[in-house]
């Protein structure tokens, strides 16, 4: 028994992860998953004002005070990194913009709550380029492959959620009004909040006014 306490005390006979346990090698796997948020945070606002091209681990070390290597050692590949961006910027849409209006009655309620929370993301703005998907779309739109389609699924998540709330609208109604296509009300709302986003980010103040407008005009 004294020998079992002995050796227990020095880890002889436990599974270890290394010779310097499975503590310290937590702890790194911490580290580096809190290194990888912060370059993927930093990436997110880099991608927002010039683009996912824009990214290179070597801007990203270099505005981070880190070492190229230890980022390329976290992300190995460029595409990894827009990815995880692409990641991050849709975690802090749905953190933002997302959870909050789900504690308001869907339908008309929601709705209202969505535009708003989404207003005040492009206004804020959230990203340091104003909405994320609005400046890197475009560029992938005709260019197949993982981050074209993570930045697809975003978007068709987003048209989805407006949808499912024009439907509720819709299904709470009386009957006597025409119920607008939900899809293509969506579709609607989503084109003028792209438009709304340029135009916050040229310095229009009235917006924001027309987001709400047009919202509010599906809701008659």
């Amino acid at each position: 028994m004294e020998s079992e306490r002995q050796d227990a005390e020095r880890g002889v006979g436990r599974d270890v992860l290394g010779a310097e346990g499975p503590e310290v090698t937590d702890l790194r796997l911490v580290r580096g998953a809190r290194a990888r948020q912060r370059v993927a945070r930093r990436a997110v606002d880099i991608a927002s004002l010039d683009g996912l091209d824009g990214l290179s681990i070597g801007r990203l070390a270099a505005d981070l005070g880190l070492s190229k290597s230890g980022v390329q050692t976290l992300f190995r590949t460029k595409e990894n990194l827009q990815l995880a961006a692409a990641e991050c910027a849709r975690r802090e849409f749905e953190r933002t913009v997302v959870r909050p209006a789900r504690s308001v009655p869907a339908g008309s309620a929601r709705l209202r709550e969505l535009a708003e929370r989404w207003i005040a993301y492009a206004q804020t703005p959230l990203f340091a380029g104003g909405c994320f998907w609005s400046a890197n779309l475009p560029a992938y739109d005709s260019r197949p492959g993982a981050v074209r389609d993570a930045l697809l699924a975003h978007r068709e998540a987003w048209l989805e959620l407006l949808a499912d709330q024009l439907r509720s609208v819709a299904g709470a109604g009386s009957g006597d009004v025409p119920s607008p296509d939900p899809e293509l009300a969506a579709f609607q709302i989503d084109a003028m909040c792209n438009a709304a986003n340029i135009a916050m980010r040229l310095g229009d103040d009235s917006a924001a006014g027309k987001v709400r407008r047009v919202v509010e005009g599906f809701l008659r």
